[in-house]
């Protein structure tokens, strides 16, 4: 088997370097603050070479958004195709697996990056709703309705619903992100527990028959 040289393997991991830079400069100072040269030299290389491959912050940015969101999407836009028991467990299961893929961690800092600057960054904001929102929205209300027409839930608003099932994450997740970090507001907020109680709370309202 041939092996590949260190700096073929340099070059081959300078994408994820890039983002991880990015990411953590992002975090640091804000979107809006943090200057591609700056991004070059926290993963330590010129700034032609960033530009090689993300030829503008704003590119870097969504790359960002695919590799720690999109996939996830993808990922759980798959199992849900797949998957033929109740709906109320795969919703359980999918939004425990999401607040750990992507609540925790580098997607959540995303998330919270994006919901604070988009106000100023239109063009960015269109991308995320087009990448991100859409696409989760449209994923849990497809199953919202899978579960009304086979009769195990109830006739309710489905955006409604959605929106009752995506906020408690993102509230979880801007918390974590600002107050958590400090152990300020909540001090000892386990954001778990949290998901637990709402997915109890609201799979016990949807139930056609609850148990």
């Amino acid at each position: 088997m041939a092996t590949v040289a260190p700096r073929q393997r340099r070059k081959d991991a300078r994408p994820q370097e890039l983002l991880e830079a990015a990411l953590e400069l992002f975090v640091e100072k804000g979107f809006a603050a943090t200057r591609s040269e700056e991004v070059a030299a926290r993963a330590g290389v010129a700034k032609g070479t960033l530009y090689r491959y993300y030829p503008s912050k704003d590119e870097l940015f969504k790359a960002m958004v695919r590799e720690n969101l999109s996939v996830h999407i993808a990922e759980s836009a798959a199992q849900a195709a797949q998957y033929q028991g109740p709906i109320a467990e795969l919703l359980a299961e999918m939004m425990r697996t999401w607040w750990a893929k992507v609540g925790q961690g580098n997607a959540g800092v995303v998330c919270t990056l994006l919901m604070i600057e988009a106000r100023n960054f239109p063009e960015l904001a269109r991308f995320y709703v087009d990448e991100v929102i859409t696409p989760s929205q449209n994923l849990l209300g497809g199953l919202i309705e899978r579960g009304i027409r086979a009769g195990e839930f109830r006739a309710v608003s489905v955006e409604a619903t959605v929106h009752m099932l995506i906020a408690p994450m993102l509230h979880m997740m801007l918390h974590q992100h600002s107050f958590g970090e400090h152990d300020i507001c909540h001090p000892g907020m386990d954001a778990t527990d949290l998901l637990e109680a709402q997915m109890s709370l609201l799979l016990h309202g949807l139930l056609a028959d609850p148990v």
